[in-house]
This record gives C-alpha cells, sequence and structure tokens, in this order.
C-alpha cells in the first residue's frame, strides 16, 4: 500500500477574485494546494467574500488554507488589538468555511510588554470559545511558532505544550510547521536527523495527528538567528535535503506543503514547487 502524496503548493495572490486569481496563478506555477489571504493582511478590515468566487473555490479539488492577518496577537497587552484580533480570526474562519478551507493559520503571537502568564490567560479566556464557536464542518484553527524574537510566546516546537494545555486540546486545533521558523528558533533542520528529531519533537508535545500544514520556506539567515526571513528552497542556510526528509516523517505523510518564498512573478516559485516535486517523487 502507497502512502498518500503531499500535495505542493503556494500562498498565491488573489487579484481579480480568490479562485478567479488565486487559480490562475496556482496553474501557473503548478500548485496542487493554495493559501490565501480573506483580508487585507496588514489592517483589520474585514471584508465580506464574493459568493460565485467562494463556490469556484470551494469546488476547484485542491486543498485550500487561510492564512490570517498579520496584526494577529492573541498576547496584546492591548484591549482594542486583543478585541480585533479575535474578530479577525473569527472572520477568517467563517470566510474560510465559505470557501471549503482545510485550515486558518494564525501566528502564535507575542506577550509584547505583559508578561507570559498573563498572556497566555487571554489564550485561555479568548480563543477556546473562538473554537468552540467552529462547526464541524469548518476549518481547523492551526497554530504557526515564531522566529523566536523575544516576548514571543512560542518559539520551539515544545512550546506548543502550554498553548494545547490552555486550550484544552480541543479537537479544531491543530499545527503549521514554518521550516524556516523553526530554523530560526534553533531547530537545526540542516543537522542530520535535524528534521527527524524536530518532527519527533512536535508530536511528543501535542500529539499524533495534530500537524496538519507545512510552510516550506529555506532562510536567509542561520540556524538560531531569530530572523523570519524566507529564502527559495535550495538556496538558503536549510537546503533541500531537509525538504526531502520531511516528505518522508511518517508524522508529515500526505500532508500539503505551501511555499512562502521570495518571488513576485511565477518563475521562482514555479521553480521551488518543481524543486519540491522531485524532493517528494526521488526514492531514498
Amino acid at each position: 500500500m502507497t502512502s498518500p502524496q503531499s500535495p505542493v503548493g503556494a500562498h498565491v495572490p488573489v487579484a481579480g477574485g480568490l479562485a478567479t486569481g488565486g487559480l490562475k496563478y496556482a496553474a501557473e506555477i503548478g500548485a496542487e494546494a493554495v493559501q490565501v489571504f480573506v483580508a487585507n493582511p496588514r489592517g483589520w478590515a474585514l471584508p465580506e467574500g464574493k459568493p460565485a468566487e467562494d463556490e469556484k473555490l470551494r469546488r476547484a479539488g485542491v486543498p485550500v488554507y487561510v492564512h490570517a492577518p498579520y496584526l494577529v496577537n492573541f498576547g496584546s497587552p492591548s484591549e482594542e488589538t486583543l478585541a480585533k484580533s479575535i474578530a479577525t480570526v473569527r472572520h477568517s474562519l467563517v470566510r474560510g468555511r465559505a470557501i471549503g478551507a482545510r485550515g486558518v493559520v494564525v501566528h502564535t503571537g507575542s506577550a509584547v510588554t505583559q508578561t507570559y502568564d498573563e498572556a497566555m490567560a487571554q489564550v485561555h479566556d479568548q480563543v477556546l470559545p473562538l473554537l468552540e464557536e467552529i462547526p464541524d464542518d469548518g476549518p481547523d484553527l492551526l497554530l504557526e511558532p515564531m522566529a523566536g524574537r523575544a516576548g514571543m510566546l512560542c518559539r520551539k516546537v515544545q512550546d506548543l505544550g502550554p498553548f494545547f494545555e490552555r486550550l484544552e486540546h480541543h479537537p479544531k486545533l491543530g499545527v503549521c510547521f514554518d521550516t524556516c521558523h523553526a530554523f530560526a528558533a534553533g531547530h537545526d533542520l540542516a543537522a542530520p536527523g535535524g528534521v527527524k528529531d524536530t518532527i519527533d519533537a512536535l508530536v511528543a508535545t501535542v500529539g499524533e495527528g495534530r500537524l496538519k500544514l507545512v510552510h516550506a520556506n529555506d532562510s536567509m539567515d542561520p540556524c538560531g538567528s531569530t530572523r523570519d526571513r524566507h529564502q527559495n528552497i535550495g538556496a538558503g542556510m536549510i537546503g533541500e535535503q531537509p525538504f526531502a526528509d520531511l516528505f518522508r516523517h511518517p508524522a508529515v505523510t500526505g500532508l500539503p506543503f505551501i511555499i512562502e518564498t521570495p518571488g513576485r512573478a511565477p518563475a521562482p516559485h514555479a521553480k521551488d514547487i518543481k524543486t519540491l516535486k522531485h524532493l517528494r517523487d526521488t526514492p531514498h
């Protein structure tokens, strides 16, 4: 029996419509899965969807994911920012369901000027009710650990443990693993056995079946830099081999790989997707 193949895709621009623009770009670069923004990634506006575009994307037959806006921070000491963060993620979840998304990716955030415990109390009080609102056919909420700057609530994969505890291991809670973030936070994916050790630690922390998505990004900076600067696949400090290793880890089998690599034209993204497909499909 063969293992299910991981679809390789990309975060796609959606000018012209979520489906019309997003799927056109996906076809140009050979993407088998897509991730989209359903709102301005650097703003708080909560736009309505266009039903025809939603249905077209829902029926496209490709795995779809939503990335919540970058301003979201569940650990913020600002009541206004916290309230807007919850409203924004709620919007992403509702819109995600409308387009048939499997998950909504959200950054795990920063305590900023308050203590870790104060920030994590907010996570329990504010995010758990949000999870309870998600219907059975709605997307999972996927926590994405960060690159490790000061105040970050989740750097290493082991830091996901307190999140899952405070969110009571809710069944709609999952993880998005970003290779560049993990490398920047100090997980040496480029070292022999580094990928296996990291994913093993993630599964030991949150349990089997919680890892739902991979953000496949090389890194411009060395391991432990805490700098979140993505590079094209094989052109950075991680290199190609760790991505091949990642495809072959049992906990990653069949999971979509989404690139968020540099390039504003199709060519570099098409090359990254071709590289990842080759690493996926080449026997080892």
